[in-house]
């Protein structure tokens, strides 16, 4: 099995660990991924098909893989696969809202295939994610993944209000956050194994994973990132980066973030690493995976997983490092 791309440490350890079982398990979903993609229509199963080759690094449906366990089978397998067909379908529809030219390096689906063809290829993704759950009767799995769907549309309708809004504070980007990422991770934990401690993991490892991309949008290289670097600010998108640059910088709630071009994206990117608050952000974030550990603890799991699912929430921090 070809193992996702960018696989920090911690992950690779993760599989190494779980060698008699776990490498073979993801292999079965992105079997099931290809499978599922497949046979559309041919312009549909082309642009699907690109969106899944594209690679990833599969953090949600090793979630669902891990908290299932061994015994998990094929419900898993399909849970997985699920999660993240819904995970691209986000991907791609966000690609068409802003204009995004590339995703992991790679012309994205509205740039090589056009605006109508994505939103169709996004629907397809979305569509296929229920019919997988639904064609094997697996109610609790279909409803969860609802709930993490009406979430994120939620978070993509407040990130739009949002837009180009200076003044937004902590509190309403971590309510964004929760519903945009936190969800879909807390969602695959509890597709794997129904548990409240899995729940409060899930939030808070999504949660921070949303803080460290945030991060990597104003320090990241583009060779790294697939991305120009601050594509979040040419987006309008307020982060906690640019939240807590302000407090420090006072003068940067004046820049006109409707204005900036390439250039003086990366200029502003510059002075927001100036002000220190990258460091703070990596800081609240290494808390959140510390946090989201510590709930493994009230979890009825065995010694092995909560080591497995710690050392995923490690990778999601050595990933963004």
């Amino acid at each position: 099995m070809t193992r996702p791309s960018a696989v920090p440490p911690p992950v690779t350890a993760v599989l190494d660990a779980s060698s008699r079982w776990l490498p073979a398990r993801l292999g079965e979903v992105e079997e099931l991924l290809r499978q599922t993609v497949a046979g559309h229509g041919e312009a549909l199963t082309e642009d699907a098909t690109a969106t899944l080759s594209a690679g990833g690094k599969r953090l949600r449906p090793m979630l669902v893989l891990l908290c299932a366990g061994e015994a998990g089978g094929a419900a898993s397998v399909r849970a997985a696969a699920a999660i993240e067909l819904v995970h691209m379908a986000t991907l791609v529809h966000d690609d068409v809202l802003d204009e995004a030219p590339l995703r992991r390096g790679l012309p994205t689906v509205a740039a090589s295939s056009g605006r109508d063809r994505a939103v169709a290829t996004g629907d397809l993704l979305l569509a296929r994610a229920f019919a997988l759950l639904a064609d094997a009767g697996d109610r609790r799995a279909v409803e969860l993944l609802t709930e993490a769907s009406v979430a994120l549309a939620r978070g993509e309708l407040a990130q739009r209000q949002d837009a180009f809004d200076l003044e937004i504070g902590e509190s309403r980007y971590l309510e964004r956050c929760r519903l945009k990422t936190a969800t879909l991770f807390e969602c695959a934990c509890l597709l794997g194994h129904d548990d409240p401690g899995l729940r409060a993991f899930g939030a808070e490892v999504g949660l921070a994973f949303q803080l460290l991309d945030d991060v990597l949008d104003v320090c990241g290289p583009p060779e790294r990132t697939g991305k120009a670097r601050g594509t979040d600010l040419l987006d309008g998108t307020v982060t906690l980066p640019l939240i807590e640059a302000a407090a420090s910088d006072p003068g940067i709630r004046d820049v006109d973030l409707h204005g900036l071009d390439p250039a003086g994206a990366e200029a502003l990117c510059d002075r927001i690493a100036a002000t220190g608050a990258l460091d703070r952000v990596r800081a609240r974030a290494l808390e959140m995976v510390a946090t989201g550990k510590r709930r493994l603890d009230a979890a009825a799991f065995a010694p092995e997983q909560r080591q497995l699912l710690g050392l995923v929430a490690d990778g999601v921090v050595q990933r963004y490092s």
